[in-house]
């Protein structure tokens, strides 16, 4: 069953480039951190507004234990904005447009019932696609050694890696609630154009942000593809090919997120995280005050 976990995070120690020698690459990673606060709390309300029309109890469970998760994820990462701003790299007035794009563009509307049933089915299909890619995603990090070997600080890739876990845990909620209350292929299909170009066009232009207002990079590293490539070669991000892969894979007629990642990969790092410990440490010491 899928439920939050309660974890703690210590980023004292934590440099602004947690990719030694490598601002591409940690900026890079560092927009999914811009996103996901704004982009899940969204989820969250969405879901929310879906919970009444579910008939099945078991899916209702689920869709209730990914909403705590997504809600957790939003409050670590919105954490580690508030670091990357203590140290010199305020990201507000990117992920100001994030809040608007979340909140505005895909938010409520003032519509008559119909249309209010319409919006929710395409924003239910819009998660779903996102969804998709974060999965992907998460399966990826879970993977990424080199990372490790390039000495990337092992808070912050405990951050990327439990919640990627989570993600692969719970990769099929979104799609199985959209097929519950909709399911139409042709919707499924423009979401997911939609919602693959829109991720490659904000990683770049977030990237590119942040090298620009970094205090330290002071404008000398820019975002080009050719550091794209480069750094996807050495499998410090994941390839352009993998990227664009993912949307025929869910495009498939027979697709389920249930055929992505590895479930077993993903729940046996959550079993280890140091994360959970952290707060388990926290809490024990809070009880003894």
């Amino acid at each position: 069953m899928i439920h939050p976990r309660r974890v703690r995070f210590s980023w004292e120690e934590t440099p602004l480039h947690w990719v030694p020698g490598d601002p591409f690459t940690t900026h890079l990673i560092n927009v999914l951190h811009m996103l996901l606060p704004a982009g899940e709390r969204w989820f969250v309300h969405v879901f929310r507004q879906a919970l009444p029309y579910v008939t099945d109890d078991e899916l209702k469970a689920e869709v209730k234990g990914f909403m705590g998760q997504e809600g957790t994820h939003a409050v670590a990462h919105q954490r580690v904005l508030e670091h990357m701003k203590e140290q010199g790299l305020d990201p507000t007035p990117f992920v100001e447009n994030v809040e608007w794009l979340f909140e505005r563009l895909l938010g409520d509307h003032t519509l008559p019932p119909t249309a209010r049933r319409y919006w929710l089915r395409e924003r239910l299909a819009i998660i779903a696609a996102i969804e998709h890619y974060t999965a992907v995603l998460g399966d990826w990090i879970l993977r990424a050694r080199p990372l490790d070997e390039a000495g990337a600080d092992p808070v912050m890739m405990d951050l990327l890696r439990w919640h990627g876990a989570e993600e692969v845990e719970h990769r099929s909620v979104a799609f199985d609630l959209y097929t519950h209350l909709d399911g139409s292929y042709a919707r499924r299909a423009r979401t997911m154009a939609l919602t693959g170009a829109v991720l490659l066009f904000l990683l770049r232009r977030g990237a590119g942000f942040l090298l620009a207002n970094d205090p330290i990079v002071d404008g000398r590293v820019t975002a080009r593809w050719t550091h794209f490539l480069r750094r996807s070669r050495e499998g410090r991000v994941p390839t352009l090919r993998s990227l664009v892969m993912a949307a025929p894979r869910y495009l498939r007629p027979g697709f389920h997120p249930s055929q992505e990642g590895d479930l077993g990969a993903a729940l046996d790092y959550i079993a280890i995280s140091p994360a959970h410990a952290e707060f388990e440490s926290y809490r024990r010491a809070r009880g003894k005050q």
